[in-house]
């Protein structure tokens, strides 16, 4: 809808006050966003994208006027939000932010527990499974009215049942500052080994680990809800499959509290870049992942390995989207590699391959905090990584971004100065393809003398081959490129050269 002002509302301290009446019944299943679950003790309602929302004017393009027509998610801007939900009291409701009111809420006893998880590094049950249908586990009014408050926000949810279970635990962050990790769920959820009477301990380590690597949390709760979507963010509160445990709870919880740093801090255009929200939010989750209880749920990984032949095959194939693509436009079995697998293969191969571990995270780091509750455009991003690391990049987000090229390295040729091994040997190494990537060279001589050689990228800025010197001492049985497996090598059986005999 568009509002036309009788007079322009001024930049710097005008205000303007919009009222606009609107109601509709919440579906059964609102394509993944929001929705009804049917459980033995009561209906579980998720409640999302349900408020007229401001469009986003940037300084970009102006107003951001692309309609919403399913795949692509909502780029919204920040503000402030106060809400308030009057249900019947027999409900238990959570939502973004802040609940400003619990002692209007909650009964007595709650409200012990409700601090001691405040101030709990474990679990503390608010509600239990053995409480659902006590009615003394409930106020005794007819209606309560929670209100919530969250700042510096692009949006809020919320959800209600009265078949919720609901525990929670105290949320350590870098600043000293505390909040809650909050978790709601059906009792049928917590019946199998790992189910959601984990689900805080997995939104804790999951924000604390983001807010120590990346970025603080911030907001006061980070809520977790099981119902019938299966996995969808929004500011301090995520929707999470009522049947997922294990690694499957571990990977939708890690992954929608993930969102909270792409796009609700780092506030890209996700009608446009899916590859800057969905993608910068899986690579973190590989880390998160990884550092959880010891890697406990490391199998979580949807994809499983990027580098594989297969993988390799399907992620650079001529039929594969390439990352600028808008996401209605992106073939529907193409979006989780280009919206989710190949971005965070590559800023993992940038880490891993390009720029190492300390100068990417730095710059990763600066990226975030620079980009906070601000509209990063792709080159905003392309520019702070190489003004932080200090190095030109251009090549890299040409090969993986701006265009689909494939990588395509190999051993042409192994000579010998003389034809004498001693003196040393040159080996002449080709890219096939457009993508140029640096190059690990293994090679093992036949005495069992064993030497890597890490070749730069510009040895391609000149050309498709090239020819270096290596010292040697007997004949060289076998050269290897990349014998780490890190790059996705569209062909990694030309990768190899082997003497005839071995």
């Amino acid at each position: 809808m568009q509002v036309w002002l009788q007079e322009a509302l001024k930049s710097a301290g005008g205000k303007i006050k919009l009222s606009i009446k609107f109601e509709f019944t919440i579906p059964e299943y609102g394509t993944d966003r929001m929705g009804r679950l049917k459980t033995k003790n009561g209906v579980v309602y998720e409640v999302a994208q349900w408020f007229p929302r401001l469009c986003v004017y940037d300084d970009i393009q102006g107003w951001n006027t692309m309609p919403y027509l399913g795949a692509g998610e909502f780029y919204l801007e920040y503000g402030d939000i106060d809400f308030t939900i009057t249900a019947p009291s027999n409900l238990i409701v959570v939502g973004s932010g802040e609940l400003t009111n619990p002692q209007e809420c909650y009964t007595a006893e709650q409200m012990k527990r409700w601090a001691a998880a405040k101030a709990s590094d474990k679990t503390v049950v608010i509600r239990s499974d053995k409480e659902i249908n006590d009615k003394n586990s409930r106020p005794s009014s007819p209606n309560c009215t929670w209100k919530f408050k969250i700042t510096n926000t692009r949006d809020v949810a919320w959800a209600a049942s009265k078949a919720f279970v609901q525990d929670a635990a105290k949320i350590n962050l870098p600043s000293g500052k505390k909040c809650m990790a909050i978790s709601v769920y059906p009792v049928e959820s917590s019946v199998v080994k790992n189910g959601w009477q984990r689900s805080t301990e997995m939104v804790k380590g999951s924000i604390e680990h983001y807010s120590n690597k990346w970025f603080e949390f911030p907001y006061p709760a980070a809520t977790n809800v099981a119902g019938i979507v299966g996995g969808m963010e929004y500011p301090g509160i995520v929707f999470c499959s009522s049947g997922s445990s294990g690694n499957g709870l571990w990977g939708v919880t890690d992954h929608e509290f993930g969102h909270t740093w792409f796009p609700m801090i780092v506030g890209s255009n996700e009608r446009k870049y899916a590859w800057m929200d969905e993608g910068f939010n899986t690579f973190i989750n590989d880390g998160s992942t990884e550092a959880f209880n010891n890697g406990e749920f490391k199998e979580a990984s949807f994809f499983g390995d990027p580098n594989s032949s297969f993988m390799v095959k399907y992620t650079f194939g001529e039929s594969m989207d390439g990352l600028y693509t808008i996401p209605e436009v992106i073939q529907q079995d193409n979006l989780g590699v280009a919206a989710y697998l190949k971005p965070s293969q590559m800023l993992t191969t940038l880490r891993d391959v390009v720029l190492g571990k300390e100068r990417f995270d730095a710059a990763f780091r600066e990226y975030v905090s620079r980009w906070a509750f601000k509209h990063p455009t792709p080159w905003d991003f392309f520019h702070t990584m190489e003004n932080v690391s200090g190095e030109d990049l251009g090549w890299f987000w040409r090969a993986w971004v701006l265009n689909t090229w494939k990588l395509d390295q190999t051993v042409k040729d192994v000579s010998y100065k003389d034809d004498k091994p001693e003196k040393g040997a040159e080996i002449t190494i080709e890219t096939l393809e457009k993508m140029p990537m640096p190059v690990t060279v293994l090679i093992k001589e036949s005495n069992g003398k064993e030497q890597r050689i890490d070749l730069p990228v510009e040895v391609w800025q000149r050309g498709s081959e090239w020819t270096f010197s290596v010292n040697t001492s007997s004949e060289i049985k076998e050269v290897i490129l990349d014998p780490d497996k890190k790059l996705p090598e569209w062909n990694r059986d030309n990768n190899t050269w082997k003497k005839k005999g071995f």
